[in-house]
């Protein structure tokens, strides 16, 4: 049974000036992404689009959740994994306990980007 929906739509110029700001562009990967995240988004030809994505993720997890990250779950504790196939959610921390709370098992993750905007939908169902 779905347990809740999130979406969200971002410009991925925005994401690139933050995360290629010469000045404070580190702390702002490290504060919002995983070390894996970003190895995988720094590898891509367009690292920019693969951030925004990422950083859709996240706000599309924390609507389901039914949170916002000022409310003690953190950037990094919503990844999003890509092994061989589809991309997904791994939770850690606050989000896995949230998660739990409202019955939230199963994660379906859907990315798409153009040069310009960002977009994720996200559908937790419980087990």
């Amino acid at each position: 049974m779905i347990v809740a929906v999130g979406v969200d739509i971002i410009e991925v110029d925005r994401i690139r000036r933050a995360v290629d700001n010469p000045r404070t562009g580190a702390r702002f990967r490290e504060r919002v992404y995983t070390a894996d995240e970003i190895a995988y988004c720094l590898k891509r030809r367009t690292s920019a689009e693969s951030f925004a994505a990422r950083f859709a993720a996240k706000e599309a997890v924390m609507k389901v959740l039914g949170q916002g990250f000022g409310d003690g779950i953190g950037w990094r504790e919503i990844e999003v994994v890509r092994g061989s196939g589809r991309p997904s959610i791994v939770l850690s921390g606050r989000a896995r306990e949230r998660a739990s709370d409202i019955g939230a098992a199963r994660w379906h993750l859907s990315l798409t980007h153009t040069a310009a905007h960002a977009v994720a939908y996200v559908v937790a169902e419980t087990a």
